[in-house]
C-alpha cells in the first residue's frame, strides 16, 4: 500500500509539472506571437504611410508640376484631401506654408520642402 502511494503522489507531481511547463511554454509563444502582430502592425501603417505619401506626391507632379496654368478647385481639394489623409502635421504645415506662397519663388521653394520631407518620411 505504501508503494501504492508513491506512485499516485509520483505521477500527480509529474502531471503537475507538464502542466506548468505547458502553461510556461504557452506564454512564452503567446508573447513571442504578440511582439510579431505588433511590429507586423507597425509595418503595416508605415507602408500605408508611404502609399498616401506617394499618392500624394504623384499627385501633386500631376496637378501642379506638369500642369499649364493655374490649378482648378477641385484639384486643389483632392490634394488638400490627400495631404490631411498623411495624418502628418509637419507635412501639413509645409503644404500650408506652400499654398500660402506669397510669389512663386517661395512657392518653389515651399514645394522643394515639402518633398524633402515626404522623401525623409518614406525612408523611416
Amino acid at each position: 500500500m505504501k508503494l501504492e502511494i508513491n506512485y499516485k503522489r509520483l505521477l500527480i507531481i509529474t502531471l503537475i509539472t507538464f502542466s506548468l511547463a505547458a502553461n510556461v511554454f504557452f506564454a512564452v509563444q503567446y508573447t513571442i506571437s504578440q511582439l510579431e502582430l505588433r511590429d507586423a502592425l507597425r509595418q503595416i501603417v508605415a507602408q500605408d504611410m508611404n502609399n498616401k505619401s506617394l499618392s500624394f506626391a504623384k499627385m501633386f507632379v500631376d496637378k501642379f508640376l506638369l500642369s499649364s496654368g493655374t490649378v482648378n478647385f477641385e484639384d486643389r481639394l483632392a490634394l488638400e484631401n490627400a495631404v490631411r489623409e498623411i495624418k502628418d502635421p509637419e507635412i501639413f504645415k509645409q503644404w500650408q506654408i506652400f499654398t500660402n506662397s506669397p510669389d512663386d519663388h517661395e512657392a518653389q521653394l515651399a514645394a522643394g520642402k515639402l518633398f524633402n520631407l515626404l522623401f525623409d518620411r518614406i525612408k523611416k
